[in-house]
């Protein structure tokens, strides 16, 4: 295989973290005007700095050709102190996703591609996910599970056990937290391909921006 190929994967690569990032960054942006959102978090590999690895891709496999890990979705830790919303969250979420792409905004990420994880403030105790589906109950095949819809639009996956990641927030990168001086918003996203973290203090409205680009390219 060429070298240009495997340079072109790993840009790809790259330009679909990229737009995951973007993503959370908009839905952040719609979830804050919820009085009950405590806090929103990205978790998994779009939080992390990419690892090289040989894929899935049978013409990568099949000769041990190492790329940049392949993001495939969108998981969130949306903390929260009522599931009273959650209809209305999982609307402003597919909202915000459209307007982004309607207005170029870097982004073609839809809302089956999210997987957002209900959290309990304090506790970190997972309660559920946020069913991406337009009514609830439904009748598709996941609903059936037992204890799906029995809060609306909390959806229940059968079989699953939370691990530590909700706890441990070195396996995160937080977009927003509420506290008592208000709340603060942490925008993750790369532009002229560089990769920056912007932080907002309350009440001051002053933005710091940090560089975060190793020398080999991998974004962290």
């Amino acid at each position: 295989m060429r070298r240009l190929e495997i340079a072109e994967q790993n840009r790809f690569l790259l330009l679909r973290q990229r737009e995951f990032r973007i993503a959370a960054d908009v839905i952040t942006d719609a979830w804050m005007s919820f009085p009950d959102v405590h806090a929103v978090a990205v978790i998994s590999s779009v939080a992390k700095a990419l690892w090289k690895e040989v894929p899935r891709f049978s013409e990568f496999r099949r000769q041990g050709i190492e790329v940049w890990h392949e993001c495939r979705d969108l998981d969130l830790a949306l903390w929260i102190d009522s599931q009273q919303e959650l209809d209305g969250l999982r609307r402003a979420a597919a909202r915000a996703l459209r307007a982004a792409f309607e207005r170029g905004a870097g982004t073609s990420v839809v809302s089956q591609q999210l997987d957002m994880f209900l959290i309990e403030p304090g506790t970190d105790r997972y309660l559920g996910r946020l069913c991406e589906f337009k009514d609830c109950p439904n009748v598709k095949r996941d609903c059936a599970t037992p204890g799906c819809g029995a809060i609306r639009f909390n959806k229940v996956i059968a079989d699953f056990k939370p691990g530590p990641i909700f706890s441990n927030r070195r396996l995160m990168r937080c977009c927003m937290s509420a506290g008592k001086g208000g709340c603060v918003r942490r925008s993750i996203f790369r532009t002229s391909r560089r990769a920056f973290r912007v932080s907002v203090a309350p009440g001051n409205g002053a933005s710091r921006s940090k560089l975060r680009k190793t020398a080999s390219g991998r974004v962290i």
